[in-house]
């Protein structure tokens, strides 16, 4: 294990500001503390100790207040964007019919007739505002519960690696459970309010609730550009800090590792949590909108309506199922039981969760319905429909144990990567790219077996509702998903607070075993997101009245072509971002250097700056890459027609789904290598010391640039795809009405 410098008694002195003879009066030394109090009794006698409590206290507040001076910031941008756009969806909806207070007949049932286009601009508007009110909502708590949970886990790593790791689990329970009931309850409220206008007419009601998934997919993009260049940005700043000779330790008296920790949160925590709220009401709106013109709507059998939401309301029973037997029943005495404890999770509670949908279909739907697929109607069965969502569910299963393999130094992959570094950087580099492009081959079968499976049985209905059973166990996904980022802040906080040996080897333990929950993580959201934009691009194909995308047509081709590069396009933006802001955090960590007694510890870095300098230039550095997404289905769709746009979505949703695979896994693999030295696993790194190889520094080459590719452009990919087939189909009526204004003109 490697072996930390705890700060002596001598250092506390220099940098309390009094003499060491000071000590030797443990009452002064409490009155430069304070809170003496608070501290357990069984610990006052330990002056040591208080100090370091008091300074791991200071730590985590300003780590709460860099994180939430971020989203502040962050929302004053996006709530201007949310204003702007909700004032186009009025107005593209309600130009359809040049807004209209007459009832006209329904595009798919001409015999009934539908509300004004008036009335549903006013409730597609009010959708988008409430999807963006409860998505904001939804990633700020879940940052304030992870923030505040970074320290306790700190504290409850003296107790033992079981309390800390039960303190890092519960609290990414709190956040995965209040992000899904915040989903599934806003979104039953607006059915419900939205049902006594529109009564029995599901097409124009659920084209309403549209908005909904469209406001919470927008708002998550903004959350995972913004914080995904602000947290790698400060991530690869603080480590250039140590590579350009500045001769200090990466997490101590460097300025730029609280700005990595603030990072952490407002990405993994707030992003993370925005854009699985996006897939979560995406998929479930997808599958409404899909079912409005099915029998179901027919038959008025609100309960058949309503089988995605009763999909994802077991899987809250079972995911606090599986949360009360990871807490409650499941005890951890050593850090070699963390990652199995982890995987039994996912295994408890897929196994569970496939109980709970055959329960469901049992229950709520008919033995028989007929579907809607593509301008004809097919039968189902419901235990058809029950494998639809099973093997949504087993397909994230199965892309989970990927990423474990890829991603776990428990496995060869990553004992691979680190055994490159050493002959230098370049072997480490190559090593890593070359697993990366090998991990997408079963994760791509995987997705592509689900949706043959599927839509045989379902067409773009069963797509949805697979895609709705991979996401149907989210909250024990987003626990795992959370504790990452909570391990994580956990263990730079017990370094820079200068802990025990035995307390920092407990939270780098969470920390490594965190690394592979987060890239499960993000492998469920790019497959999930690979589901729904599928059938939200059917759903937009049958909205815009379009009756076949022939690919050897001109402009389908064209747009495939165009949508395969925007991902590419979109990558580069954000990867020149992370690198643009991370110079600028080591032109202000340098000026601080300068300062004479911060190298040596008598004077205190200026973390508050430097949470600044990566606030101010992540917030301006979002905008192009957030705008490229939300403007291209506007542009495509008005000039250049329904066809192109259908192509340019299937483009980008198979190119981002292969980049997205590409990037999430080498990124892990490098960080959990340069662990699997750090802990003297290797013979060399044990021979000449973690700290000072060139092993370690070939490693820390591979983390650096898996970074950004991780933790910004990687997991940008899947809401650049969810969006812009939300997008499309949000305003697929207006571009079948107006759209093709280039092609009608030449």
């Amino acid at each position: 294990m490697p072996k930390y410098s705890t700060p002596t008694l001598e250092s506390l002195a220099l940098e309390l500001g009094f003499p060491v003879v000071g000590l030797k009066n443990p009452q002064l030394l409490r009155s430069n503390i304070g809170d003496w109090a608070r501290v357990p009794l069984e610990f006052q006698e330990s002056d040591l100790l208080i100090y370091l409590l008091h300074r791991e206290a200071k730590l985590s507040f300003v780590i709460v207040t860099g994180a939430t001076s971020f989203l502040f910031t962050e929302y004053q941008y996006v709530g201007v964007f949310t204003v702007a756009f909700a004032i186009l969806i009025f107005l593209f909806h309600g130009s359809v019919e040049s807004f209209s207070t007459q009832s006209l007949p329904c595009t798919y049932d001409p015999s009934n007739m539908c509300k004004p286009a008036l009335a549903t601009a006013v409730f597609s508007t009010v959708s988008f505002l409430l999807g963006a009110f409860t998505s904001v909502l939804s990633g700020f708590l879940g940052m304030k519960i992870a923030t505040y949970a970074n320290a306790r886990t700190t504290l409850e790593g003296r107790k033992g690696v079981g309390k800390a790791f039960i303190a890092a689990f519960r609290s990414g329970t709190v956040s995965g459970f209040l992000l899904v009931a915040n989903g599934l309850l806003v979104l039953y409220i607006v059915i419900n309010l939205f049902k006594l206008y529109y009564g029995d007419n599901w097409e124009g009601l659920f084209e309403a609730v549209t908005g909904y998934g469209l406001g919470g997919s927008s708002m998550a993009l903004f959350g995972r550009v913004g914080g995904g260049i602000y947290s790698k940005a400060a991530d690869v700043g603080a480590v250039l800090v140590v590579e350009f000779g500045t001769n200090i330790p990466e997490d101590q008296r460097n300025p730029a590792v609280i700005a990595d920790k603030v990072g952490d949160n407002v990405a993994y925590i707030a992003g993370m949590g925005s854009d699985i709220f996006g897939s979560y009401v995406e998929s479930s709106c997808a599958a409404l909108v899909v079912a409005s013109i099915s029998s179901f709507g027919i038959d008025h059998d609100f309960t058949a309506m309503c089988y995605p939401l009763l999909i994802s309301s077991m899987g809250i029973l079972v995911c606090l199922t599986t949360t009360l037997f990871a807490t409650d029943f499941l005890e951890i005495t050593n850090v070699e039981e963390i990652k199995p404890a982890l995987k039994k999770q996912r295994i408890i509670s897929t196994i569970l969760m496939t109980v709970g949908i055959a329960i469901v279909s049992w229950i709520a739907l008919p033995s028989s319905f007929t579907i809607y697929n593509f301008g004809s109607q097919k039968l189902v069965k419901n235990w058809q429909l029950f494998v639809c969502v099973g093997v949504g569910l087993w397909a994230g299963r199965i892309i989970g144990f990927v990423a474990e393999y890829y991603t776990s130094n428990a496995y060869s992959p990553v004992q691979d990567v680190a055994n490159s570094c050493r002959k230098n950087a370049v072997t480490n580099i190559c090593f890593g790219l070359a697993m990366g492009y090998k991990s997408v081959i079963f994760p791509i079968f995987a997705i592509a077996i689900s949706i043959f499976v599927s839509f045989s049985f379902a067409a773009m209905y069963g797509i949805a509702m697979a895609a709705l059973g991979m996401l149907s166990t989210i909250a024990t996904g987003l626990a795992m998903d959370a504790y990452g980022p909570i391990s994580n802040n956990a263990a730079g906080i017990a370094n820079m607070a200068g802990m025990s040996d035995r307390v920092r080897e407990r939270t780098d333990a969470l920390d490594a075993a965190g690394n592979t929950s987060a890239a499960i993580g993000k492998g469920f959201a790019i497959g999930s997101a690979a589901l729904v934009s599928l059938a939200l691009c059917g759903a937009f194909v049958s909205r815009a009245a379009i009756s076949t995308v022939d690919v050897l047509t001109p402009k389908v081709f064209i747009g495939l072509i165009v949508g395969a590069m925007l991902p590419y396009w979109f990558s580069a933006m954000t990867m020149k971002s992370v690198g643009s802001v991370a110079l600028k955090m080591v032109q202000e960590v340098r000026r601080q250097l300068d300062i004479p007694g911060l190298r040596e510890g008598h004077k205190k870095p200026d973390y508050a700056t430097c949470v600044e300098v990566s606030t101010d230039a992540s917030i301006s550095e979002m905008i192009p890459p957030g705008a490229l997404v939300m403007v291209t289905p506007l542009i495509v769709g008005t000039f250049f027609g329904v066809e192109m746009l259908s192509g340019v979505l299937a483009g980008s949703l198979v190119s981002a789904l292969q980049m997205a695979i590409f990037a999430f896994y080498p990124g892990g693999a490098w960080d959990n290598a340069k662990k699997y030295i750090e802990a003297g696993a290797l013979e060399h790194a044990t021979i000449l010391g973690p700290e000072g190889s060139k092993l370690l520094k070939a490693a820390f080459s591979g983390d650096t640039i898996g970074n950004p590719l991780k933790g910004t452009s990687g997991p940008s990919f899947n809401i650049l795809i969810k969006l812009m087939a939300m997008e499309s189909l949000m305003f697929a009526p207006f571009f079948a009405a107006y759209g093709g204004l280039l092609s009608k003109i030449f």
